[in-house]
């Protein structure tokens, strides 16, 4: 029997089977409000039989996004258009997903489709933010912009618009929430010490630079329902000398274990220039980082990086690497992948479309 065709319960939640679609910024939001792209975009994933359909990141303030035209959740509008969209997913079968962020010291930039550097005040750009004024770029080729250092109540602030944002999300219906602290954003320069050079209570230790992420976490988890699913993506290794390790998750991990997460999304890499290269060429190691830090941690994980085979995401599942497995681009290659992956496996693939095309082209 498949393992990746297994059902997964956490709390009250009921994954139909272990294969998600990973949460791949799209550029399309108009003042943070999804479109009719992000309907046929999530959607067209729930009927292709995916059982958890995770949204893009989504902003917890204008100046939280990455760009203009990233998602957002701080406002009524942004949550109606999201509720609409997780009624559909919902309806075909999926877990619906949303991963909220704050864009830090990488914010005011251009979407990827345009280059993704920083862009200025008069083209539409603001002040991003970070643990110190230090550039993502010192050589001030890309992301230039020097970031404003957050003062404590400014951090307790932006704490606030994570609670805020949880809040819009679960009466918008999402099941699974993820809050991200990975590639670099705000959450994730604070807790690496290739960026975090504070020296007060939010820098210095690893539990100093933890502080934001768990503070947020532990608030976060006070309004999201129990039976619902909380997640956080962590880059469980920055790819760069002196930065975090897999070997620092156990700690990490456990912190956030206290503080009722659910399971942990183990990405890489992001925090620094440095990392780019590697990123490139460490990928395909994810998966196996996702074994170490259930492991360590005692937490289920998602692993992410390079998986395209069906034999390849059954292996990580029955292996014990991981609890789901999540695609991105072989996501936007196949809509229909778990179908697909389900006839490569010997599965009867009928159920796993939604009936609308199952009937014709399952078995």
């Amino acid at each position: 029997m498949s393992k990746l065709f297994s059902e997964l319960k956490i709390n009250n939640v009921v994954f139909r089977n272990r294969i998600g679609m990973s949460p791949m910024c799209q550029y399309v939001s108009v003042d943070g409000v999804a479109t009719d792209w992000h309907l046929v975009h999530l959607g067209a994933r729930a009927v292709g039989g995916a059982g958890l359909v995770m949204a893009e990141c989504t902003a917890v303030s204008p100046t939280g996004r990455i760009s203009n035209g990233c998602a957002g959740m701080w406002n009524e509008a942004q949550a109606e258009k999201a509720a609409l969209i997780v009624s559909f997913v919902k309806s075909y079968g999926a877990v619906a997903g949303i991963q909220i962020s704050h864009s830090g010291r990488k914010g005011s930039a251009a979407t990827a489709l345009e280059g993704g550097n920083h862009i200025a005040d008069e083209d539409g750009g603001w002040t991003p933010v970070g643990p110190t004024s230090d550039r993502f770029d010192p050589t001030e080729q890309r992301l230039w912009r020097e970031p404003h250092a957050l003062t404590v109540p400014e951090i307790h602030a932006i704490q606030d618009e994570f609670v805020a944002a949880a809040q819009r999300a679960c009466s918008a219906g999402y099941d699974l929430l993820e809050v991200h602290c990975a590639h670099g954003y705000l959450l994730h320069s604070f807790l690496t010490p290739l960026v975090n050079t504070r020296s007060d209570a939010y820098g210095g230790s690893p539990e100093g630079r933890a502080r934001f992420l768990l503070e947020t976490v532990e608030k976060v988890r006070a309004v999201w329902p129990a039976e619902r699913v909380l997640s956080v993506r962590l880059s469980v290794d920055d790819f760069a000398p002196d930065g975090l390790t897999v070997e620092d998750m156990g700690q990490i991990g456990g912190w956030l274990r206290e503080r009722g997460v659910d399971i942990l999304d183990c990405s890489a890499g992001g925090a620094v220039p440095e990392a780019r290269g590697a990123i490139n060429g460490r990928t395909p190691e994810q998966p196996d980082m996702a074994g170490d830090v259930r492991r360590s941690t005692q937490l289920p994980t998602m692993a992410v990086g390079a998986i395209t085979d069906p034999h390849q995401a059954e292996q990580i599942i029955a292996g014990g690497k991981a609890d789901i497995v999540l695609l991105g681009r072989e996501m936007m290659r196949s809509p229909h992948w778990p179908f697909a992956a389900a006839k490569t496996l010997g599965i009867d693939a009928r159920h796993v479309l939604a009936e609308q095309y199952g009937a014709f082209v399952g078995g």
